[in-house]
């Protein structure tokens, strides 16, 4: 492949059942991305750039292992990802960089906080942070 072309687009019905599945089934996620590997960064449009990746679907459910699986594939991490496993050094690193990342959403507008609170006990640092910076 020379460096103009691309691969070919990945089939929507596809990443939708991809990204449905980071939602629930660490099992099934396996079997997709053994199927297509692509799949592991690909985003579906829900509606009106309402877009979501499979990581950010495992975010906002708190699906820790999915979450974890998939970074160890090279998903990349995002702010509300970071903030669901507990990692507060990432979040914190990002929020005092830019603070209006405060007020960040996920997929489907869901807040950053409402993430950090999926994460259960092992986010429980990054809900305190996030409170602490809440004007």
């Amino acid at each position: 492949m020379s460096d103009n072309e691309r691969p070919p687009q990945l089939d929507g019905e596809l990443v939708q059942q991809f990204v449905i599945a980071c939602h629930r089934d660490l099992e099934e996620v396996k079997q997709f991305l053994a199927q297509e590997p692509r799949l592991l960064n690909a985003s579906w449009d829900w509606g009106g750039g309402d877009f979501e990746n499979g990581l950010e679907g495992a975010a906002h459910t708190g699906q820790r292992e999915i979450a974890l699986y998939l970074i160890e594939n090279g998903a990349r991490v995002s702010l509300v990802a970071a903030a669901m496993l507990g990692q507060l050094e990432v979040v914190k690193a990002i929020i005092d960089a830019n603070p209006a990342a405060l007020e960040s959403k996920g997929a489907h507008g869901i807040p950053l906080m409402r993430h950090a609170l999926m994460g259960g006990d092992q986010a429980k640092a990054v809900v305190e942070f996030l409170e602490s910076r809440q004007v």
